[in-house]
């Protein structure tokens, strides 16, 4: 893979906002659904991704800046070695997600990038280019090549996928079912940090090769809701209310993605006033979960004759616009 900072088109030292800023720029115009008909930009939209997958971990950012790896994250000089090496593999050893994942393991088989201590497997991968295995499964694999990679075997191809999940799904990371091309079914437990066009690897569930198969690579798509709508890891609903409960306050009843709950409306609330019901987001990183932001709407019946008979005989003389003189 090329550079990294050139694949998202920032400098070497932007910071974690301009490369998340770049990134998602480039997954919007790249996105395979927005490019069904051009391949090339399929791939971009990999690299794009493989890229900032490398870029938003702060220790493989310092080994790439350092040269101890390359931008597919293979070791550049493995033990303090010089030479010509073994003839690294293609493509980035750890499973990736669009937004990263904080390390949190999903179902069997996948691996979303953790940050934890280091992969021999993936190692001695980088060095040998063979299938990931531990280190003390390498030397029957590593018997008969030469230093430039003789007897190389590769792995079969990737197989993409597009998984729609529900929007409350989503927000509650609920498991998903996915039929994979041979016909077999497994169940997907979905990733922390979770945003649209997030991906996820599923290793060997790819086309078979001589080196073993290639991997499963899954981008999930989080269906538009009715009334939902995500803000980074939190949820925003517009919520209409009566004029009397405005003025009176009271408990109503609200839509959440974990199902409904009363919501306190302080007496005398304006239409765009805001309110939070903590924890009702989308799962973070970290695992604690966003808020959900609920925007007040008042909404006033047409032509109703009792409102209107109040209110030719009361009118509200507070000069509300008096800021907005020019």
């Amino acid at each position: 893979m090329a550079d990294p900072y050139t694949i998202l088109g920032v400098a070497r030292g932007a910071s974690e906002a301009e490369i998340k800023s770049a990134y998602r720029k480039l997954a919007k115009e790249l996105h395979p659904d927005k490019n069904k008909d051009n391949p090339k930009a399929a791939d971009r939209f990999t690299q794009a991704t493989n890229a900032y997958d490398l870029l938003s971990d702060k220790d493989k950012r310092a080994r790439f800046d350092r040269g101890e790896i390359d931008g597919d994250g293979n070791p550049t000089t493995p033990f303090g070695y010089s030479g010509g090496g073994f003839g690294g593999r293609g493509g980035n050893s750890n499973a990736y997600a669009a937004y990263g994942s904080g390390g949190q393991g999903g179902a069997e088989g996948f691996d979303f990038g953790g940050a934890g201590g280091p992969d021999l497997g993936d190692l001695f991968e980088g060095l040998f280019g063979g299938g990931k295995r531990g280190a003390s499964g390498f030397g029957g694999d590593f018997a008969g090549r030469g230093r430039g990679g003789a007897g190389r075997t590769s792995k079969g191809a990737n197989i993409n996928y597009r998984l729609a999940v529900d929007f409350t799904d989503a927000a509650t990371r609920a498991t998903q079912r996915i039929t994979l091309q041979d016909g077999k079914t497994i169940d997907v437990k979905l990733p922390l940090g979770l945003e649209h066009g997030t991906q996820m690897r599923l290793a060997g569930k790819g086309e078979p090769g001589p080196g073993g198969a290639g991997d499963a690579i899954i981008t999930i798509e989080i269906r538009s809701h009715p009334f939902f709508r995500q803000d980074g890891h939190d949820v925003r609903l517009d919520l209409p209310i009566t004029l009397d409960e405005a003025m009176n306050g009271g408990k109503v009843k609200v839509p959440t993605v974990d199902g409904p709950v009363m919501l306190a409306v302080p007496p005398g609330s304006t239409s765009g006033k805001t309110l939070r019901l903590k924890g009702k987001g989308f799962t973070m990183k970290d695992g604690n979960r966003g808020d959900q932001f609920v925007t007040l709407l008042i909404d006033l019946p047409v032509n109703d004759p009792e409102l209107r008979d109040f209110l030719s005989r009361w009118s509200d003389t507070r000069p509300i616009r008096a800021g907005l003189a020019g």
